[in-house]
């Protein structure tokens, strides 16, 4: 597909240099917006408003909502009052509230004057709504039909007003603006009786949301019945506007892209990495990088507490990484299951003790795999092979020390894994998004746990005096 696409990018920037315009809009118009945009996306700030210019109204319109906000701000800048204004007529007002919403304060007043008084007006309702709430992300243009309406009426209205509606499929039965019913293009075209009412056909029990509401949990709505639209309703039930497929696919990646970059310690962005600067970047990385540097001090301190063991044994310096790596491993590999199952609602805070209980199941199977993996490692590889237990060994047996690593293995799994499960849970409870508390943060935590594990089981079976 990625070659594809450069294929016919190359052929459009040869077809531009040799100025053959009616070639390049024949080979545009039969391109998907989505595909047309990311090829836009890559054009030369200076080729690109001819380019926009060759497709026609409704492309252009389409394509437009898909292109890279840079680019959209480019173009916009060189719109005319005409050609700003035709574009706008073409959007659906919640692309409109998209587009205005990652714009600079001149761009966004000069759309909203070129916009026409409704939909205008839409806009500033939409974005009176709080940010990542349903009000935000729903549109204002869909299908409203009345209960006393007959099948034919319905579909005569459909015909007439369905041109400017997002989606026309689902229609929603409401009376003086309450919500009281919905309606499917199916069920009207398969009806037997053109003058039954509306009110016969509708299903009245609709599945709706409050425009207060969590985008997130939206959107997860949308997986759990398989809809293709979604009723926003004020809080007294009246009809305000609707979430589509679409929007909760963009808000889907949205939340997931935040929460791989919260795990992965970088602060979200909302911007792509390509159009991102370094130094945009590095803001964005730094505070967390400062804040796991200061962290990591505490293992600094563990380490310098147990100097005098250390130099007592200094084999055991050799195995601090593998345990604090493998402890980390553990307790993330129980986080990310744990972030996940709360993302998706599959697990709830009162699920604690059943969750620590599976775990600790799981660390025992863990902790005695691995230790017995680790046991034939250092007994085949670093005692026999590599001849790293030979010197000083403060009078202790060597199969003595590589029994204290094995077990401090297992002990600090059983750790990681209780801490790695556990702290999403009371995050959650606390009102923290869990997923700051993924990888880099519990992996601070569970590096001092091991290394407390490590010097304590030490000191009980070897002689460090």
């Amino acid at each position: 597909m990625a070659e594809h696409t450069v294929i016919i990018e190359n052929t459009l920037r040869k077809l531009l240099a040799e100025k053959k315009y009616s070639t390049l809009r024949e080979i545009l118009i039969t391109m998907n917006p989505a595909d047309i945009a990311a090829i836009f996306n890559e054009m030369e700030e200076e080729r690109l408003p001819l380019l926009y210019r060759l497709l026609p109204k409704e492309l252009a319109a389409d394509t437009f909502v898909e292109m890279d906000q840079e680019a959209q701000e480019l173009l916009i800048r060189g719109f005319s009052d005409s050609e700003l204004k035709e574009v706008l007529d073409e959007l659906f007002v919640d692309d409109a509230v998209d587009i205005i919403e990652e714009m600079p304060a001149t761009v966004v007043r000069r759309i909203l004057s070129q916009a026409d008084p409704e939909m205008r007006q839409s806009i500033n309702e939409i974005l009176r709504y709080p940010e990542s709430s349903a009000g935000s992300i729903m549109t204002t243009e869909y299908i409203s039909l009345r209960p006393e309406m007959t099948v034919a009426e319905a579909i005569t209205r459909i015909r007439r007003t369905g041109i400017d509606k997002e989606t026309i499929y689902t229609c929603y039965v409401t009376k003086d603006r309450t919500l009281i019913g919905v309606v499917t293009v199916k069920d009207l075209l398969l009806c037997d009786d053109d003058d039954k009412r509306i009110q016969e056909v509708m299903i009245e029990k609709v599945i709706s949301v409050n425009t207060h509401d969590d985008q997130e949990e939206v959107a997860q709505m949308f997986s759990k019945y398989n809809f293709m639209a979604l009723p926003v309703v004020d809080t007294e039930n009246r009809l305000v506007g609707i979430v589509t497929f679409d929007d909760a696919m963009d808000v889907m990646e949205e939340e997931a892209t935040e929460d791989i970059e919260k795990m992965a310690a970088i602060i979200p962005s909302e911007k792509p990495y390509m159009s991102m600067t370094p130094f945009e970047i590095w803001k964005k990385r730094i505070p967390w990088l400062m804040l796991l540097m200061v962290s990591a001090t505490f293992t600094g301190i563990i380490i310098s507490h147990f100097e005098d063991a250390l130099a007592a044994l200094v084999i055991l310096t050799a195995f601090i990484p593998m345990l604090m790596d493998t402890a980390g491993n553990s307790g993330s590999q129980a986080s990310v299951t744990i972030i996940r199952g709360l993302s998706l609602n599959e697990i709830e805070f009162k699920d604690i003790v059943p969750i620590i209980w599976k775990e600790l199941r799981v660390a025992v199977l863990c902790g005695v795999s691995l230790a017995a993996a680790c046991f034939l490692k250092i007994l085949l590889v670093d005692y026999l092979i590599m001849g790293n237990f030979a010197g000083n060994l403060n009078g202790n047996n060597p199969f003595l020390i590589i029994g204290v690593i094995c077990i401090t293995l297992a002990i600090t799994i059983l750790f990681a894994k209780v801490v790695g499960c556990s702290l999403p849970l009371f995050a959650k409870k606390l009102g923290f998004d869990p997923a700051v508390m993924a990888s880099p943060f519990i992996t601070t935590i569970v590096d001092a746990l091991s290394l407390l594990v490590y010097f304590g089981v030490a000191n009980l079976f070897l002689n460090l005096s």
